[in-house]
């Protein structure tokens, strides 16, 4: 079965995506034209030479070097048009890959340095992905993006970034996160913005037990509450070599509380060694709700058909598998019940059905 599964026939099928990065999906070339319209210094002008040194930097096995990065897109980010722009091109770039359902998050306070509001950041990307969105459809293609709204843990706007997401949580914000390094900025800081979160009745992930391990995840969930780990892979190191699961393990599985796994980019930052070593085989096999995702499709010069390929090539997976782990995020996605079942009955089941049968 593994043979007959091509990459091209990967990205046909539709995907679900819950972890991936705004500031971390740039084209090259977008990246390129905005840094002449504003002035910054890239370390290349040349789009394709560009997109390699993004890897390239990227690929230092260390997650505080990985977000050293960011600071090239982010520039680049700072008016309306552009934050327009780019997540228009956002959306476009998910549906051509197969995506139908994504959430893309990005933290409005690194977008302030050109005297724009949060509120008009929210609303300049929450318009170009409505713009991204008609696009697509008009191109043939389906796809629906919600957006979370990311605070940084090492500063302290979570509370005002929290009241930010609820204020537009009807117009296409759909969760909150707090991102950046782990070490040392654990997410009980940020208390007053999950418990005012959980009072709104609103959905928020936390990036936990990627560079830091068990006492990260520990305090996002039992802590803060969070309905999803933001990769969570550092899970495994309460499972022990005969699969037998310790007492937090075991809490994740039975309260089915989703993983967003992001295989590439945790080889990047040194969270597991290779992607035949990562945990996610082991995390399908002992049935939690792992998922699979891009976090920054361009530092790891990927799509959700390559993190799937990968998987593909690696654990010997088959159509069946793929579509588990799709299940499994549209499942875990932060939109109402009935629109996410309206997905899986509508759109992913029968296209794999076809594939199946």
């Amino acid at each position: 079965m593994v043979a007959t599964i091509r990459y091209e026939d990967i990205v046909k099928v539709p995907k679900a995506l819950l972890h991936d990065h705004l500031d971390g999906g740039l084209r090259p070339a977008t990246i390129v034209e905005l840094a002449a319209e504003v002035g910054h210094e890239l370390p290349t002008a040349d789009p394709e030479a560009l997109g390699r040194w993004f890897v390239e930097a990227a690929d230092s096995g260390s997650l505080e070097r990985y977000l050293e990065t960011f600071a090239h897109t982010v520039a680049v980010m700072q008016t309306g048009p552009a934050l327009r722009r780019v997540a228009r091109e956002c959306a476009l770039d998910l549906a051509a890959d197969g995506v139908v359902y994504a959430e893309v998050r990005f933290a409005p306070e690194q977008h302030l340095e050109r005297d724009l509001t949060l509120d008009e950041v929210v609303e300049a990307v929450l318009a170009g992905f409505a713009e991204g969105n008609a696009q697509a459809a008009e191109a043939g293609l389906t796809i629906r993006v919600g957006t979370l709204l990311t605070a940084m843990r090492h500063a302290a706007r979570s509370q005002e970034i929290a009241e930010l997401a609820v204020r537009h949580r009807d117009t296409g914000v759909v969760g909150f996160d707090i991102a950046g390094a782990e070490a040392g900025f654990p997410p009980t800081r940020h208390l007053d913005a999950f418990e005012y979160l959980q009072r709104e009745n609103f959905h928020f992930t936390i990036h936990a037990g990627e560079a830091f391990g068990l006492p990260s995840i520990w305090q996002a969930i039992q802590w803060c509450g969070a309905d999803r780990l933001g990769h969570g892979v550092r899970i495994v190191d309460d499972i022990a070599p005969d699969g037998t699961l310790g007492r937090l393990a075991a809490y994740v599985r039975d309260k089915r509380i989703p993983l967003e796994l992001c295989p590439s980019s945790n080889v990047q930052t040194g969270a597991v060694a290779s992607i035949a070593e990562h945990p996610i085989g082991l995390l399908r096999d002992l049935r939690f709700r792992a998922t699979v995702n891009t976090d920054n499709r361009l530092m790891s010069g990927t799509s959700m058909s390559r993190e799937m390929s990968l998987l593909v090539e690696t654990f010997g997976y088959g159509w069946r598998e793929l579509q588990w782990f799709t299940i499994n995020a549209m499942k875990s996605a932060f939109i109402p019940f009935d629109e996410r079942l309206r997905i899986i009955d509508e759109v992913i089941k029968p296209a794999y059905a076809k594939l199946l049968a």
